[in-house]
C-alpha cells in the first residue's frame, strides 16, 4: 500500500492509509502541549550509531582519547557534525564512555565507513587484547519506523540536532498508545515480535574476553532513548526533579532490568551527557532495547513504577504549564531485521550479548 508523504509548510512526514485503528480515545484533547521532529526535506532512512569503550575502572584520559579518536573519524568525508558525548555505569559496574552520532542519509553513512579509519581500528586484533572492551550499536531504520516527542519546542537533542529539522506542535500525546500512533508504519503493521512478548532467558555463560561478537537484533525490537534536561531549571523545579521525579525514574528503570522476561527489556543504559572536560551536565538519558513495543507499552500503561512517573510529570505540567523548565523527550526506533550490534572484548553482560543470536569473528 503506497505511503503518502505530506510536506505542509515544508514539514515532511509519512502517512499511510490506516488499516489498524488508532489508540487515541474518541474526543481526546491533550492536557499539555507536546512537540515532535520534522524535516524540511524528504528523508527515507535514519541512522543512529552508539560508539562505546568500557573498562572496570576507565580513566578520564582513556575516555577522552576514545572521544577524540571517534570525533576525528566523524570529521572525515561522509561523517556528521551531530554527536553527543555520554557516560554510563552499566549493570556490571563497568564505566562506559559513549559517543552517539546521527545521519539521515545511509549512503553518506556508508561512504563514511568506507573512507574513515573506524572499521580498520575497530576490527584490529589490538582491540581484543587487554582489559578494555569496545562496542558499536548501529540503528538503521526507514523513516516510517521512528517517532519523537519533546515537552518543549525550543530544545535540541538527538535527531533534533541535525540540520534541516524543525520541531512542530502535535496533539498525538497524553494517552497510552500515543507513541505507537506517532509511528507512521503502525497504521498498516502491528509491529509484533516473531518471538512473542516474553524475553528469552539470559545466557548463563559466555566467554567474551578476547572475542569479537556480532549480535543480530531481533526483528521489530524497539530502541528507546528517553531524556531529561534540567540545566536551565530554577531552584524549585530542579529540586523537584532531583528529589521527587528522578527517584521515580530510577525505580522504574530498576524494575525493567530486574524483571526482564516480564518487561521484554533486553538492554538498558542510564547515560549522563558530558561537558568537554568530562564533567557531568544536568542532562541524562536512558537507552533501552525491548523485544518489541508491546511489553514496553504494557509496562507504561499498567505498572505502578511507570504510573508514578507519569502522574508526577502530568502534575508538574499542570502546575507550571508554559513555565515548565525541566525538559523531557524521547526518540523511538522499531528496528527491522538486519540491524547488527557489535562487541569486541566486552564483558558478557554488555548490551545484547546475553540474548541475541551471535556470530563470532
Amino acid at each position: 500500500m503506497p505511503a503518502k508523504a505530506t510536506c505542509p509548510l515544508m514539514a515532511f512526514e509519512v502517512e499511510y492509509p490506516r488499516v489498524i485503528p488508532k489508540r487515541r480515545p474518541e474526543g481526546h484533547q491533550p492536557a499539555a502541549p507536546r512537540y515532535s521532529l520534522r524535516w524540511a526535506r524528504p528523508v527515507s532512512m535514519l541512522v543512529s550509531v552508539y560508539f562505546g569503550i568500557q573498562k572496570q575502572s576507565l580513566s578520564w584520559d582513556e575516555e577522552k582519547e576514545f572521544h577524540a579518536f571517534i570525533l576525528g573519524e566523524l570529521a572525515r568525508e561522509g561523517g556528521t557534525a551531530t554527536h553527543e558525548i555520554l557516560r554510563c555505569t552499566d549493570e556490571a559496574g563497568w564505566t562506559n564512555g559513549i559517543v552517539v552520532a546521527y545521519w539521515t542519509d545511509v549512503t553518506q553513512y556508508e561512504r563514511w565507513l568506507a573512507s574513515s579509519g573506524f572499521r580498520q581500528w575497530f576490527e584490529s586484533p589490538e582491540r581484543r587484547q587487554g582489559n578494555t572492551g569496545y562496542w558499536c550499536e548501529t540503528l538503521c531504520v526507514p523513516y516510517d519506523r521512528h517517532e519523537t516527542i519533546y515537552s518543549a519546542g525550543n530544545y535540541r537533542v538527538g535527531l533534533g540536532r541535525l540540520a534541516g529539522t524543525k520541531i512542530v506542535p502535535i496533539t498525538t500525546n497524553g494517552y497510552f498508545g500515543a507513541a505507537r500512533d506517532r509511528l507512521p508504519l503502525s497504521a498498516i503493521d502491528p509491529l509484533e515480535s516473531p518471538h512473542g512478548t516474553v524475553a528469552p532467558p539470559q545466557r548463563e555463560v559466555l566467554e567474551s574476553h578476547g572475542e569479537f561478537f556480532v549480535a543480530q537484533v531481533p526483528h521489530n525490537a524497539t530502541f528507546l532513548r528517553s531524556g531529561q534536561y534540567w540545566e536551565q531549571a530554577g531552584p524549585d523545579q530542579r529540586d523537584d526533579y532531583l528529589h521527587a521525579l528522578q527517584p521515580k525514574l530510577l525505580r522504574g528503570m530498576s524494575y525493567l532490568t530486574e524483571h526482564r522476561e516480564r518487561t521484554g527489556c533486553l538492554s538498558l543504559r542510564i547515560m549522563t551527557n558530558l561537558n568537554a572536560d568530562g564533567s557531568p551536565r544536568a542532562e541524562t538519558s536512558v537507552a533501552a532495547t525491548f523485544l518489541s513495543m508491546s511489553p514496553l507499552e504494557k509496562w507504561a500503561e499498567s505498572h505502578e513504577t511507570h504510573l508514578d512517573i507519569y502522574r508526577h510529570a502530568i502534575a508538574m505540567n499542570r502546575k507550571y504549564r508554559e513555565r515548565r523548565e525541566v525538559v523531557t523527550w524521547h526518540e523511538l526506533f522499531v528496528l527491522p531485521r538486519g540491524n547488527l550490534f557489535e562487541y569486541v572484548n566486552c564483558h558478557p553482560r554488555t548490551g545484547l550479548l546475553p540474548y541475541a543470536r551471535l556470530r563470532a569473528f
